[in-house]
């Protein structure tokens, strides 16, 4: 008799890792297949700092899910507030309005309460000081919508849940890869599974989705994103090749989003791909000028975990794919832990006019002029504050900076290349608001489900920072629970029928 279960979990991300638990929580015998090692596990989960984005009402409530806070820093720490209303909002205009509504309205009215269960679950976190908020008059003030990650960054959030799902007796098979979908009647029966070089069928009621999008898979990218896409920086896990956006789409699913789309953020010109310290994001304090020495992005234009995932796109425009960020000594104590890393494609000078010598391949005059249109463009009138939209702008520029913008004029000066490089992709499978995968003739495919960045419809052409992991934790819950149900739906009629 081969293997059987009641669910299968194709993935072993935050997404993944949710569903298994809900489900077996819910009392349901769970198989999640991890293509990757033990060792590699966690899917694009683990190359994150573990940010999580979720509306809350007050300190108090963020304060609820920081057992180990102390008065002292609770009173030094000024959360502000992030209501449901204000990250629906996000979503909408970050989306250019085009967000799946339904989705989005789930997400974020079950944010908080998810990243509650995940505490529940014994997932632990930690204030994001330093990235999210700066110190200022003694009070660290944060911004942006997101306040809070798990202890080890995405790789201690993988661990925290891998230990759960041990805990709960969920069965892992690594170095398994899901081949395909076993279905009669269009109705899941099982999955065909490779490890080790043998194929066997895993019978089970019901299959959760959870295996990410096709960002590593430079076929799919050239053919729905462009071209350009196939030579960009990989930047997230190695096994996102959309496998399970293949099994699903030949049983008939239907696919919504933004296909040609992607979370595509600046950094390491030189890093290799599925590297750890690639990104380079604290674009706002300084200025980034491309090979012809001129700017081509405001900077400025939001915080920075409202535009960073947009920023790669302009970089591939740029000639040779690539571009500079320029600080100098007022602006790097600003710069984020990723700057100090050994990976760093970086130069340092006392003067501009020898940083222009060091830069490669730039155009030395016009990065001059641009850097001397620059600092005399800046409103020196406004004061300068990295814990809101300052106004901090210049004025007469051809490309403004909206806001932190300093004069870049006291040495040294240090300048870092940086390229694009692909995070995961937008477009992916329809889903309805129990997370059930939808046909093509708009009826929901029996036994299906999908979470995380196999999902399409949340986000197009940009990304509220933190929103991955809490769409996959929202939409992998519910689909744990719901294949659940439906197992214990199934298992029953056939108990009856017998």
């Amino acid at each position: 008799m081969g293997e059987a279960t009641d669910i299968v979990v194709v993935g072993a991300g935050n997404a993944a890792l949710c569903a298994a638990i809900r489900a077996a929580e819910k009392g349901s015998r769970v198989t999640i297949l991890e293509i990757s090692s033990e060792e590699e596990k966690g899917g694009n989960t683990a190359y994150t700092h573990g940010s999580i984005r979720f509306a809350y009402k007050d300190g108090r409530q963020v304060r609820a899910l920081l057992p180990e806070m102390t008065d002292e820093e609770f009173d030094t720490t000024e959360f502000g507030t992030y209501t449901k209303d204000q990250f629906f909002d996000d979503l909408c205009r970050m989306s250019n309005y085009r967000t799946d509504y339904d989705l989005a309205s789930i997400m974020t009215k079950k944010s908080y309460e998810t990243v509650q269960w995940l505490t529940e679950h014994n997932v632990r976190w930690i204030p994001i000081y330093g990235r999210q908020a700066y110190k200022i008059d003694g009070k660290f003030v944060f911004w942006g919508g997101m306040v809070m990650e798990a202890v080890g960054g995405g790789k201690g959030l993988i661990e925290f849940l891998h230990n759960e799902a041990k805990r709960l007796g969920i069965t892992i098979h690594y170095n398994t890869a899901a081949i395909d979908l076993v279905t009669i009647n269009r109705t899941i029966k099982g999955v065909i599974v490779r490890s080790k070089g043998v194929e066997r069928t895993i019978e089970c009621q019901a299959v959760v989705l959870a295996s990410g999008g096709f960002h590593a898979n430079i076929e799919m990218r050239t053919k729905y994103l462009g071209a350009g896409w196939d030579t960009v920086h990989t930047r997230g896990c190695k096994y996102n090749v959309g496998d399970g956006l293949r099994m699903a789409i030949t049983l008939g699913a239907r696919t919504t989003g933004n296909w040609s789309g992607a979370h595509a953020v600046c950094g390491d010109r030189y890093l290799a791909d599925y590297k750890e310290g690639f990104q380079k994001l604290s674009f706002p304090f300084g200025i980034m000028v491309n090979k012809n020495g001129k700017r081509f992005i405001d900077e400025g234009a939001d915080f920075r975990n409202y535009i960073y995932a947009k920023v790669g796109r302009e970089i591939l425009k740029q000639p040779d794919q690539c571009a500079w960020q320029i600080y100098d000594a007022k602006t790097k104590p600003f710069l984020r832990e990723e700057y100090n890393g050994r990976h760093v494609s970086k130069v340092t000078a006392n003067t501009l006019e020898e940083l222009a010598e060091k830069m490669e391949g730039i155009h030395a005059e016009n990065f001059l002029q641009e850097m001397e249109l620059y600092n005399a463009a800046v409103d020196r009138s406004i004061p300068f504050n990295p814990n809101q939209l300052d106004g901090k702008k210049t004025t007469g520029l051809a490309v403004p900076k909206s806001n932190w913008a300093n004069p870049l004029d006291e040495g040294p000066y240090e300048a870092y290349e940086v390229t694009c490089g692909i995070t995961f992709t937008y477009g992916g499978l329809k889903i309805n608001k129990r997370a059930q995968v939808i046909h093509n003739d708009w009826t929901p495919i029996d036994g299906l489900y999908a979470a995380g960045e196999i999902v399409g419809g949340l986000y197009y052409d940009n990304y509220p920072g933190g929103a991955g992991l809490t769409s996959g934790a929202v939409f992998g819950k519910i689909a744990g629970e719901q294949a659940s149900l439906y197992s214990e739906q199934r298992k029953s009629r056939i108990t009856t029928n017998n």
